[in-house]
C-alpha cells in the first residue's frame, strides 16, 4: 500500500478541509500539507490572530470530528517554498488533456496527492511540477465532484 501525503492548495471551504481531514484519517494518510489561502487548524507558532485561528479551527473541527488533531499537518503560505523542499513525486487529481484514468494509474510507493481550488482546480503552474495527473471518470452531466468527495474516491482507489 502506498504512503500518501495530501497537498491542499487554495481550498477555500473550511468544511471541505475538515471533511478531507476526516477522510484522510480513515485512509491512513501520512500528512496533510495546506498551502495558499487554504484554512488550517490551529498550530504551534500560529501566526494568525488568536480569535481568527480559533474560529477557523472550530469550523474545520465541525466536519473533521477530531481528525484535525490526529492527522499530522503543515501550513505553508507560499507553495513555491514548499515545492523547493519537497522530495516526493507529485500526483495531481485533476481533469486535463494528459490525465490518466484513476483506475489505470499505478501509484508510487510514496507520493503527494495534489488537490486544488474548488472551482478552478489546480493552477497550471503547479501542474507543471506534477509527475502524473489522474482523473476520476464522470458518468453524469456534471463536470466534476466536490473536492472532498473526489479526495475520498481517489484515496479509496489508491489504497485498495
Amino acid at each position: 500500500m502506498s504512503r500518501i501525503t495530501l497537498l491542499l492548495h487554495n481550498i477555500r471551504s473550511t468544511h471541505n478541509v475538515g471533511s478531507i481531514f476526516r477522510t484522510a484519517e480513515g485512509f491512513g494518510v501520512q500528512k496533510i500539507i495546506l498551502t495558499g489561502y487554504s484554512p488550517y487548524p490551529t498550530s504551534t507558532n500560529d501566526a494568525r490572530l488568536p480569535h481568527l485561528a480559533q474560529k477557523i479551527h472550530k469550523q474545520i473541527s465541525k466536519t473533521a470530528l477530531g481528525a484535525e488533531s490526529s492527522v499530522a499537518f503543515e501550513y505553508h503560505d507560499n507553495i513555491l517554498t514548499w515545492l523547493d523542499s519537497n522530495t516526493l513525486p507529485l500526483v495531481a487529481l485533476e481533469q486535463a488533456a494528459t490525465s490518466i484514468n484513476l483506475s489505470d494509474f499505478t501509484a508510487p510507493e510514496e507520493f503527494v496527492l495534489v488537490l486544488g481550488e474548488e472551482v478552478e482546480g489546480i493552477p497550471d503552474e503547479l501542474l507543471k511540477h506534477c509527475q502524473s495527473i489522474v482523473e476520476i471518470p464522470m458518468k453524469g452531466r456534471k463536470e466534476s465532484f466536490n473536492v472532498s468527495v473526489a479526495t475520498g474516491i481517489a484515496l479509496y482507489a489508491l489504497t485498495t
